[in-house]
């Protein structure tokens, strides 16, 4: 039962941080999360239809024998945009290496420092935390002030 709450939670988690993580060029070869994000978008609007006319096609032409194969090909589609949030998920729950745990810190004094009013900045932070801090970062601050790190 708390796997299966588990795996729920982290599609969850997924959707939270794919709504969250800032699409900016600057991040984009930095992060892996912007091809990602955009893949787990495509799936979600393509992959239901590729499922359905997996299906559809193969019962419009009575070619039953060929349904099984069409079942399995419809339901790989529809966990393509699963597999996404899961990753995105699993992603956002992950604790920041050093390196990126001091940046995020860096960031978010750089905004407090601003006069933006923040949460306060985590011992052990998550990519989660990191999107949050990067997507006030870009909506509050300067380009100059940005600069420094892009």
């Amino acid at each position: 039962m708390n796997q299966h709450n588990s795996l729920w939670q982290s599609f969850r988690d997924g959707q939270d941080y794919m709504s969250t993580w800032p699409m900016r060029k600057e991040l984009a070869m930095l992060f892996p999360e912007q091809r990602y994000i955009r893949a787990t978008r495509f799936a979600m609007r393509v992959m239901p239809a590729v499922a359905v006319m997996s299906v559809l096609s193969q019962m419009a032409f009575n070619n039953y024998d060929a349904l099984p194969q069409a079942i399995a090909v419809a339901l790989f589609a529809l966990s393509m945009p699963l597999q996404g949030l899961w990753w995105l998920g699993r992603r956002s729950n992950t604790t920041l290496p050093p390196s990126l745990a001091s940046w995020y810190r860096e960031i978010h004094d750089k905004i407090l420092s601003e006069g933006y009013a923040m949460q306060p900045v985590k011992s052990q932070p998550r990519y989660m935390e990191l999107a949050q801090v990067l997507n006030r970062a870009f909506k509050q601050l300067d380009k100059a002030s940005l600069e420094r790190w892009f």
